[in-house]
């Protein structure tokens, strides 16, 4: 398998958005690269992810500007989580279509919402609020490998993913999640470090 240099990383992972700037990609490049290799997904796990995060993106911005601002994707192992609130059924329908057109997907999560309008808004200071606080949490909770999970909150609603290294660690970041005050509801997307389906298709 032929290896990837440090270079060729750092260009994918900024290429996918998860570096910003000149001076954001030349810093923060060698962090980045160190930061991935020491997830459980490994170094070239999270450079296929990155691949297919900017695929997708790039689908949505093909098709459509707003579907791009509205949805959100969170990627681990080939599993493509879409959060976020669009405006029609029909929206949501083509947004996991074109979710499953990139390479290297192995799974599509549809949490993606359908508001028009009529039922008020987002409180999206409450939402940046409540995810600063359980990544907090978890940062600071030794028993606990917080850099195999990613948040995502919308609409008050907690959204989970990662890889836990068992199942009392996975607990204690679902009652973290779930003792933040304004937290509507918790979805738990994560698999277990020796979970099968980790190595399946």
């Amino acid at each position: 398998m032929k290896m990837l240099r440090p270079l060729s990383v750092a260009v994918i992972l900024a290429s996918a958005g998860l570096l910003s700037g000149c001076a954001g990609a030349l810093i923060g490049a060698g962090a980045t690269t160190a930061t991935a290799a020491s997830e459980e997904r490994g170094l070239e796990g999270a450079v296929d992810d990155a691949k297919i995060r900017a695929e997708i993106n790039h689908l949505w911005f093909q098709r459509d500007v707003e579907m791009y601002r509205q949805v959100t994707l969170t990627i681990k192992e080939g599993r493509v989580l879409l959060t976020g609130t669009v405006s029609t059924p029909e929206a949501r329908v083509e947004a996991v279509r074109l979710a499953w057109q990139a390479a290297g997907v192995r799974e599509v999560l549809n949490e993606i919402k359908v508001d028009d309008g009529t039922n008020g808004f987002t409180d999206y200071t409450r939402d940046i609020s409540i995810s600063q606080k359980l990544k907090t949490r978890l940062l600071f909770d030794k028993e606990i490998r917080n850099i195999n999970y990613t948040v995502d909150v919308n609409d008050g609603v907690i959204y989970l993913m990662g890889i836990a290294q068992s199942d009392v660690e996975l607990e204690r970041v679902i009652a973290y999640a779930r003792d933040i005050s304004g937290v509507r509801g918790v979805v738990n997307h994560v698999r277990l470090k020796n979970d099968p389906r980790r190595n399946g298709p």
